[in-house]
Parts: C-alpha cells; sequence; structure tokens
C-alpha cells in the first residue's frame, strides 16, 4: 500500500493507521527546507555572479520531490495532467486550437495550436518556442514541433497573404522602435522557405484571435486529438527516458533543490 508516495509495511492497516501514516507523511515534507528560486528565476533581480544566500538549515533536510504546496501529480502522469496541476490558465491555448479546428487545419496543427505556448505557461517564457518544441518534440510528428519552433520567429513577421498582420500589442508591449534579434531574423528567412513554413504560420494565425475574455473552451474537448497525434509514454511524462523527460520532471517537481 503507498500512503502519500511512501511505502507501507502492513498491507492490513486501518483506516486511522492510515490516516495518521499519511498525517506523518506530509508533517515530514513540510519539515523540509524549500529553496523556492533558482539562479536563473532571480537573475535580474540579482547579479547572478554573486553568491546565492541559503536560509538556516537548522536541522532541516532539503526539498527533493513533491512540493506539499502544489498538488500531487499522478505517478505516470499524462499531457493532461499537467495542464490539470501544473500550466497556469491554458483558455488561450484552447481558444487557439479550438479556432484551428473552426478554420479547417490539419488535426496536427490543431494540436500544435493546443501546446504552441506550454513553454509560457509550465516551464519559460523567453524563447518560449524553442523550448516548447524541445517540451513535445519526442512525443509529437516532426512537423509539429518543428512548426512550435518557428512560430517563435515568425509571429515578428506580417504575412498580408493569410491575413497576418504585425500584432499591434508588440507594438504596446515593446515599443514601435523594437527590431528581433538577429537570430530571430534568421530562423524567419530559414522558415520562409521551408516546406512547413505555412504549418508554422498557421500557428501564428489561430495564436493571434484567441484572446477573448468572454470564450470558455474545456480541455476534453481535444481528447481524441491528443488521443491521436500526441505519443502519451506508457511510463509517464517525465519518466520515458526521453530527451525531454528531465523538462517534465522540473515541472513536475520545481522546487526539488538538485
Amino acid at each position: 500500500m503507498t500512503v502519500s508516495g511512501l511505502e507501507t509495511d502492513h498491507a492490513d492497516m486501518n483506516t486511522l493507521e492510515r490516516a495518521e501514516a499519511a498525517e506523518r507523511s506530509m508533517i515530514e515534507e513540510l519539515d523540509r527546507l524549500i529553496v523556492m528560486k533558482s539562479v536563473i528565476y532571480t537573475s535580474g533581480e540579482r547579479d547572478p555572479r554573486l553568491p546565492i544566500q541559503r536560509p538556516p538549515s537548522n536541522g532541516k533536510r532539503y526539498m527533493m520531490g513533491h512540493d506539499p504546496r502544489l498538488p500531487r501529480m499522478p505517478d505516470k502522469p499524462t499531457l493532461f495532467d499537467f495542464f490539470t496541476y501544473r500550466f497556469g490558465p491554458a483558455n488561450h491555448l484552447l481558444q487557439s486550437a479550438r479556432l484551428a479546428q473552426k478554420n479547417g487545419v490539419d488535426e496536427k496543427i490543431v494540436l500544435a495550436c493546443l501546446v504552441h505556448d506550454l513553454a509560457n505557461i509550465g516551464f519559460i517564457r523567453g524563447d518560449h518556442g524553442y523550448w516548447g518544441a524541445q517540451l513535445v518534440e519526442p512525443y509529437v510528428d516532426e512537423e509539429v514541433s518543428w512548426a512550435i519552433r518557428y512560430h517563435q520567429a515568425l509571429r515578428f513577421y506580417a504575412d498580408e497573404s493569410v491575413g497576418y498582420k504585425y500584432p499591434e500589442s508588440y507594438i504596446k508591449l515593446f515599443g514601435e522602435d523594437y527590431k528581433p534579434e538577429p537570430y530571430i531574423e534568421r530562423d524567419y528567412r530559414y522558415a520562409r522557405d521551408h516546406k512547413w513554413y505555412m504549418s508554422a504560420r498557421l500557428i501564428c494565425v489561430n495564436d493571434l484571435y484567441a484572446f477573448d475574455p468572454n470564450v470558455h473552451v474545456e480541455l476534453e474537448e481535444f481528447t481524441d486529438v491528443v488521443g491521436r497525434h500526441f505519443k502519451q509514454p506508457q511510463e509517464g511524462l517525465g519518466f520515458d527516458q526521453s530527451p525531454a523527460a528531465h523538462m517534465w520532471r522540473t515541472i513536475m517537481w520545481p522546487t526539488k533543490y538538485l
């Protein structure tokens, strides 16, 4: 029998004993020292070259695994479990995927729209297209991860042939004089001549107009799409030894010390 992730030696524990064991486990977790912010998170607030100030342990052990302040993930988490327990508000992604469906795009691109901003809502914002592509690359068609990667660059460049204009929100956010970095320009030019250019561009098209606060979409609308086009590992995301497994584990256990 498993109680809060700990193995017990007594399969015949009564209800009271199980409750007490669970309470002991929770107390032990809460008694661990949680170092919340990594160097990459605090850079800008502090000089990352300086020593990190650790709180005194006072005999406590550092957190290694589940953080009791977060919902506990299932033993073999699925993509939907991460949406439920770890990702931030995802209505934009859900709207984007529904809009793509209404626009009649291929199901693979519907999936791409559903997961194109996973890095934004669950991992890291900077270069989120590249990070997001790496997160899903082992589990999706190559075209899907390619499209997610290059939407990062394409969104800064208009394509009037599909009705995509440079977003006005970018002018407000970054200023009228903002110019993308050379690597973005390079990747845009590469993607513009690629056979999957339109796949990435369709993410941009169905991304830009999916921010309606009055529209609510349920994740379950995409159960079949995800089932057909996302290769869910039997071991659970994070435990399948894929090149991206460690990223999913980081999202699962974001305050793990090492």
